[in-house]
């Protein structure tokens, strides 16, 4: 997975997210739209067979950096709560 900056300011960034199709984009989709600072964020796959997702998140009172860091922190607890469950189903 590649991040590529496209445009960036103080409350828009737009990035393509290169090696993904929807499975990972719609759980970031989600996770930003837990932030109440996140405005907008879409994402779209130019075309069908495109495993190159182009993300636009848009906030206010954070930058959208701080958003996408924010998001990915509370994948990383959910995987990590995953785990835990899953090993203790699995013994």
């Amino acid at each position: 997975m590649e991040l590529e900056i496209i445009k960036s300011d103080k409350n828009s960034l737009e990035f393509y997210l290169e090696g993904e199709r929807h499975t990972f984009p719609n759980l970031l989709k989600s996770r930003l739209l837990e932030d109440k600072a996140v405005e907008f964020v879409s994402y779209v796959l130019d075309h069908p067979t495109s495993t190159k997702a182009r993300f636009i998140v848009k906030t206010a009172g954070k930058t959208p950096k701080k958003a996408i860091e924010d998001a990915a922190k509370k994948i990383e607890e959910d995987v990590g709560e995953f785990e835990k469950l899953a090993k203790k189903a699995l013994k």
